[in-house]
C-alpha cells in the first residue's frame, strides 16, 4: 500500500551510491561506494525514478534510456537531480549506468535492502518468479520540490512504463 501522496515530506532516507568519475571508464574500475541522504536535496527539485532491478528488460530497455535521453529537457524544466533507484548494490547499480553511458547525468542510488521505498509502500516481492529477485523497489516516479513531493508514478504493472516513464514525468513537471 502506497504510504506516500503529493504535498507530503519524503521521510529521511539514505542510499549508497558509486559516483561517476572518468576512472570508472575503464571496465576493471569498481568506485568506492559513498552515501548520499534526502538530506542532500533540500531547496532542489529532484526526478527519482525506481527501477525493480538493474539489467533486467523493462529497466535496462524501456525505463532508463528515455530519461537519459531527456535530459536536457529535464534540466530546461529546473530539475537539478535525476535520480534511477533500485535495490541493487551500488556496484550493480555503477556496472549498469556504465553500460548505459549515463556518466554524471544520473545518480545512481541504491535504496539497500529496498528500506526507503518500503517506508513510502512502494516495494514489491518478485520472488514468487523463481529467479532470485525477491523484495524490491517497485516501479515508480517522484518528483519533489524542496523535499515535498509534487509528482508520484505507480506502475500497477511493473513489467510497464507508463506513470513512472520519462514522458509522464516531463509533462507533470
Amino acid at each position: 500500500m502506497v504510504n506516500i501522496k503529493v504535498g507530503d515530506t519524503v521521510p529521511q532516507g539514505k542510499f549508497a551510491t558509486v559516483p561517476y568519475s572518468p576512472e570508472l571508464e575503464d571496465g576493471l574500475a569498481c568506485g568506492v561506494p559513498t552515501k548520499i541522504s534526502t538530506d542532500a536535496w533540500k531547496g532542489k527539485k529532484v526526478v527519482i525514478f525506481a527501477v525493480p532491478g538493474a539489467f533486467t528488460p523493462t529497466c535496462h530497455s524501456n525505463h532508463l534510456p528515455p530519461y537519459l535521453q531527456n535530459y536536457d529537457a529535464f534540466k530546461a524544466k529546473g530539475v537539478d537531480v535525476i535520480a534511477v533507484l533500485s535495490a541493487n548494490d551500488p556496484f550493480v547499480l555503477s556496472g549498469w549506468t556504465r553500460v548505459q553511458n549515463v556518466k554524471d547525468k544520473l545518480v545512481a542510488l541504491s535504496d539497500v535492502e529496498g528500506a526507503w521505498s518500503k517506508e513510502l509502500g512502494l516495494t514489491i516481492d518478485l520472488s514468487g518468479l523463481g529467479i532470485g529477485l525477491g523484495t524490491r523497489t517497485t516501479r515508480y516516479a517522484l518528483v519533489l520540490d524542496d523535499l515535498v513531493v509534487k509528482y508520484i508514478g505507480v506502475e500497477e504493472d511493473p513489467t510497464q512504463v507508463t506513470a513512472s516513464g520519462a514522458d509522464a514525468v516531463l509533462a507533470a513537471l
